[in-house]
């Protein structure tokens, strides 16, 4: 007997080919831990209109997961919170985040350290949405009216994953004031090209660092600022002098991959339970992971 049918509708590996890979693996990631968990997973037909089957199957499951990229993710979270209980990021938040200027606005504004936003000399320019490092470079050229350009900060790539509990949306009643439970702080393998474009190539978890308990205490109060409910990445640059938040990812990211092989618990049975306002105070990683840009586990 199942005990919940699990809607879980991933995006790229269908219908995005520079994301597929990712996409592929933080599905299967996923998919798997539900089912050990004696769930049975639902998912979107391929071929088909990606929004007009989780219409078609949100009704058919007891809740639901999307992950697609930033600039789209509200609206198909929408889809399914419409249809059946959403255990993800709201999709109100989802859309807040998938602006990164004005998040980061809204950080700085609670005295969190966001790069500066600058308009000369070498910087960052970035797409005010897109996903990961996609559209990212050092540049020293001026950017177009779909970006904005930030100070380049120079500092250890890191990014940490956490759980938040139930904060609003149709089941608010689970809501019980519960800090984000934080899974792992993970290294980042960033790399810039001649031509001052970034590219992610995977990371490593867990990730010792000595600011720990400073990083952990600004992705916690990120993910409370912007109202973050489910699974979140919270990307950093930190230094000597500064811990630096440089993008919220409101939705499972390539971490999760890593992650699943070192944790002790069910990372899907975790997402399920956060969602009903029953996390654990921690959890127990075991071990160490490598993993490269498509989610394949490095020796």
């Amino acid at each position: 007997m199942y005990q919940m049918k699990i809607l879980l509708a991933e995006y790229a590996m269908s219908h995005d080919p520079t994301l597929a890979h990712e996409g592929i693996a933080m599905f299967k990631t996923l998919k798997e831990s539900f089912e050990r968990c004696k769930n049975q997973v639902l998912s979107p037909v391929p071929e088909k209109d990606f929004g007009k089957e989780i219409l078609r199957l949100g009704p058919l499951c007891d809740i639901g997961l999307i992950i697609a990229p930033d600039n789209i993710l509200a609206r198909y979270t929408k889809y399914c919170e419409d249809t059946c209980r959403s255990i993800g990021c709201n999709s109100m938040t989802i859309a807040l985040c998938a602006n990164k200027k004005t998040t980061s606005g809204i950080l700085a504004s609670h005295n969190i350290d966001v790069p500066c936003e600058v308009t000369t000399g070498k910087r960052i320019v970035k797409p005010l949405t897109g996903s990961g490092s996609q559209g990212v470079r050092l540049t020293e050229e001026p950017c177009n009216a779909t970006e904005f350009e930030q100070e380049f900060i120079l500092g250890d790539n890191i990014s940490v994953s956490l759980i938040g509990s139930r904060v609003c949306g149709e089941s608010c009643s689970c809501y019980t004031g519960k800090k984000p439970l934080v899974l792992s702080i993970n290294k980042q393998n960033i790399r810039i090209d001649k031509n001052g474009q970034f590219h992610y190539e995977g990371g490593e978890i867990p990730y010792f660092h000595k600011n720990e308990s400073d990083i952990i205490k600004t992705a916690i109060k990120t993910t409370e600022v912007l109202g973050c409910q489910g699974y979140v990445g919270i990307d950093m640059v930190v230094n000597n002098y500064r811990i630096v938040v440089v993008d919220v990812n409101p939705r499972p990211t390539d971490s999760i991959i890593g992650l699943s092989k070192v944790l002790a618990q069910e990372i899907g049975n975790l997402i399920i339970r956060a969602s009903y306002g029953d996390l654990p105070d921690f959890v127990e990683l075991t071990g160490h992971v490598r993993f490269d840009a498509t989610g394949r586990i490095l020796v």
